[in-house]
């Protein structure tokens, strides 16, 4: 038995890991062939985490996805590591529930599958490359087609590129009109399409070789961040405090990091804050391309995919880091370091005034406690940063850079951007699905949709000046699946029914949408039926356990309809219930010149902001600034 964990929530360890594998091993679960899809902390019920207090028993479970790669029998695996037991083993129907998410040795073996099969090293050559060496196969989802045989075999869709020399960025030089369709448990391609013999863009984009770059400039003089007091918040463990703020540090292997219990002044606002999900469909129709949509939490992992970050260029200041413990394929530990950072930042400033009539001039500065991650899912890489603000506003922003993915260009193309000569950038869209289990002043809450009025000219508005505000209520989960809009300043806003303000009005936070396009893809297409949460910015459901993935929970080839769609299929009730909010927001990317050959970082985000949740503004007590710069 593993020493026992502080807390229902506190991350695996990386003894509970190989605790799981060795209970895995002694049930006959394992064979030489088994990987581990995934191997997650199977949380505790909300109501029981709520319940437990310090010095309870801990019941610690983990869920574990196991694919067997030489037959592709999936199994879904509960399991108790304080126990001992295994508590529930699921046969998984791949070719009606999906299949697991995709593993590091399949990326890896794509490459021996594909450069043995004749037909693709045919269609390689005819585009005048033989140095096989040099060619890098880039295995990417298949998705879900209904493309004959395919259903149930677990498959990878392979486009490729070259390099020059070892050292040579390949995403500038695709091979394209050519794609390999591989299975990987038969270890073969299966189908190959090639479409269009189109020319290989020579131009290189090393953008970390001074040949291409230039000499770095000279003129950026030093900028240093420093707190000689150090910072101040506080770490225990998992749980960290920070100016009245409260929260719990998580990482999931497929979300990433997980914010739990947040509270801010001792009283409860968000159960659990994650990115569950995200996609990234492409706009390119061609035969080589048009099933081009990929779920980077659900099919590749997010937080497997995390970067160990390092002192001054990932994160600045005074810097607190958490390592990650994530199993790998083989179900043992694996430890990424510094895979979170914790910092505060100065945010300019919270507030200000100069009083005509007192003459008295306060100025007050605002400072966030930032909570970050960075992951690399093939060619993008993308932060996640949680923010809190002194004045009790909750912000996640993600920045999406690394190199874009790549084309021929097609003159005219509807499609790309020429972003290099005859290298093309394919138009997509990044979208994310927060999941917001909500808990503000307890767990009885309500979602009302606020949007702006303009009032016509008449009897009570003479002169035509007037507008208000609508206010509705969503009271179950059908009338819950709603859209930004930016014309009316569309805002939903979460309250408590049961806990007013010293005014009497309900406790709330309002969600804030950035309001850009949602899923642009047909309604009837495979990429709207998998990624249906997409379709919508924002879903409200009853909170359930086991309703933890926008897309659910084998998103790999999924045919589409799990998820969200099936969660509200019920019509619960979610008026002044426990309830979760899941929030669809995103970019959508025509690429630029300037984003070549490396991106500069794009944002995205929401903010979820106090309304009427205080008295009145609570940070009044923040004290002016002493710093000695500031006179």
């Amino acid at each position: 038995m593993t020493a026992p964990a502080g807390h229902p929530l506190a991350r695996l360890s990386a003894a509970e890991i190989d605790s799981a594998r060795t209970l895995f091993q002694k049930h006959d679960l394992l064979t030489p062939t088994t990987r581990f899809a995934l191997l997650a902390l199977e949380e505790p019920t909300k109501d029981a985490v709520l319940a437990w207090r310090t010095g309870d028993p801990l019941d610690r479970r983990v869920r574990a996805t196991l694919l067997d790669v030489a037959t592709g029998q999936v199994r879904a695996v509960v399991a108790s590591v304080t126990r001992e037991e295994i508590d529930q083993v699921t046969e998984v129907d791949t070719a009606v529930d999906g299949q697991p998410p995709i593993l590091l040795d399949e990326f890896i073996a794509v490459d021996e599958i594909v450069k043995a099969d004749p037909e693709w090293r045919a269609a390689i050559e005819r585009r005048g490359i033989t140095d096989f060496d040099l060619v890098r196969p880039c295995p990417l989802s298949a998705g879900s087609y209904d493309i004959e045989g395919e259903r149930g075999r677990r498959l990878l869709r392979v486009l490729s590129f070259v390099a020059n020399r070892p050292e040579d960025h390949c995403w500038a030089h695709p091979i394209d009109g050519v794609v390999a369709y591989v299975d990987l448990i038969e270890k073969q391609v299966i189908q190959l399409i090639d479409s269009a013999l189109l020319p290989v863009p020579a131009e290189e984009g090393n953008y970390d070789d001074p040949v291409f770059t230039g000499p770095p400039r000279e003129s950026l003089k030093a900028l240093e961040i420093t707190q000689p007091d150090g910072p101040s918040f506080q770490v225990d463990g998992d749980e960290v405090t920070w100016e009245g703020w409260k929260f719990r540090i998580g990482f999931d292997p497929r979300e990433g990091l997980v914010l739990h219990q947040l509270s801010i002044q001792d009283r409860p606002l968000v159960y659990r804050a994650s990115i569950a999900e995200m996609v990234v469909p492409y706009a390119d129709p061609s035969p080589v391309r048009f099933w081009q949509n990929y779920f980077d939490a659900g099919e590749y992992l997010l937080g497997q995919q995390a970067n160990s970050l390092v002192l001054g260029c990932d994160c600045l200041g005074e810097i607190r880091y958490f390592d990650a413990v994530l199993a790998d394929g083989d179900g043992n530990p694996r430890e990424v370091s510094n895979a979170i950072c914790l910092h505060e930042e100065d945010f300019g400033v919270l507030w200000k005034h100069s009083d005509l009539f007192t003459e008295a001039a306060e100025t007050r500065r605002q400072r966030r406690l930032v909570i970050s991650y960075w992951a690399t899912v093939g060619n993008y890489d993308y932060g996640f940063f949680w923010y809190l603000y002194l004045d009790g506003t909750v912000e996640m922003e993600v920045k999406a850079t690394g190199v874009v993915f790549t084309s021929s260009y097609a003159q005219e193309s509807d499609y790309a951007t020429e972003i290099a000569p005859g290298l093309g950038a394919p138009y997509h869209q990044h979208l994310f699905s927060a999941r917001l289990d909500m808990m503000l002043d307890g767990v009885g809450n309500a979602v009302d949709e606020l949007d702006v009025r303009r009032l016509p000219v008449g009897e009570a508005n003479p002169y035509g000046n007037a507008f208000t505000r609508t206010a509705t209520r969503l009271t179950r989960e059908s009338e819950a699946a709603r859209s930004a809009d930016n014309s009316v300043g569309r805002v939903w806003r979460i309250s408590n029914p049961g806990r007013t303000n010293r005014l009497g009005q309900p406790v709330a936070y309002v969600l804030r949408p950035e309001g850009q396009p949602a899923l642009l893809a047909d309604e009837t297409s495979s990429i709207a039926r998998r990624a249906a949460f997409a379709t919508k910015h924002l879903w409200v459901t009853r909170q359930h356990a086991d309703e933890r993935y926008p897309a659910g929970e084998n998103v790999n080839q999924h045919p589409g309809g799990a998820g969200l769609p099936a969660f509200v299929a019920d019509d619960e009730s979610i008026d002044g219930e426990d309830i979760v909010l899941w929030h669809t927001f995103g970019s959508t990317h025509f690429p630029r010149v300037e984003d070549w050959p490396v991106m500069p970082v794009d944002r995205c985000g929401f903010a979820l902001r106090p309304a009427g949740f205080f008295d009145r503004n609570p940070t009044l007590d923040v004290p002016a600034t002493t710093a000695k710069h500031c006179h």
